[in-house]
């Protein structure tokens, strides 16, 4: 697919089914995430790839998350966020990995993780692979990160749900781009 036709059409695909992206699929979703606007080339992140076994776990950890939150957590918010990374064949957690630059702020680095994760889902959309970008709080919980043995720097830039479109998104919706581009001064 042309690049320009994937920065203009790419959609996020919520719904995911097997099989997931493998072989140069993936590497070049993965090689994308290297593409992205890096101050001082420091590739401030780290990317752990889920699948199988690594989705339940993922599901496990969501889990003691929520415990940790709720001592009276029911049966239904258990199962509930057990199946969540189960939304997709494979998900990747971003990680945003900052490193300490007198020249490269930690703002920058952070961004520049954010920047790489779009590239990997734009280069999973240009090969007709379905993908989104999810947060959510556990992005954010202390208990999700230490269990993915992130250091206290560290933080998850998001979950990034790959696979198989289960259907054919409506395209995006058209933004009038004279509301958000205005020549200064």
């Amino acid at each position: 697919m042309d690049a320009l036709k994937a920065l203009h059409e790419r959609v996020s695909a919520p719904r995911l089914s097997a099989p997931p992206p493998s072989g140069e699929v993936l590497a070049n979703i993965q090689k994308a995430a290297f593409r992205a606007a890096d101050h001082g080339r420091m590739r401030p992140w780290r990317f752990l790839v889920l699948e199988g076994d690594g989705l339940h776990a993922l599901g496990e950890l969501f889990v003691r998350a929520e415990q940790a939150n709720n001592a009276d957590l029911s049966d239904k918010e258990r199962q509930r966020a057990q199946a969540k990374p189960l939304r997709a064949p494979m998900v990747i957690v971003a990680i945003a990995s900052p490193q300490v630059s007198p020249k490269v702020p930690e703002i920058e680095q952070l961004i520049s993780t954010g920047a790489a994760v779009q590239n990997m889902i734009t280069a999973a959309y240009a090969q007709h692979v379905g993908a989104i970008w999810r947060t959510g709080d556990y992005a954010y919980d202390r208990t999700v990160m230490a269990g993915l043995g992130l250091s206290e720097e560290e933080k998850i830039v998001g979950f990034l749900y790959l696979g198989t479109m289960d259907f054919t998104p409506p395209p995006a919706p058209e933004a009038l781009i004279s509301e958000y581009f205005q020549s200064w001064p």
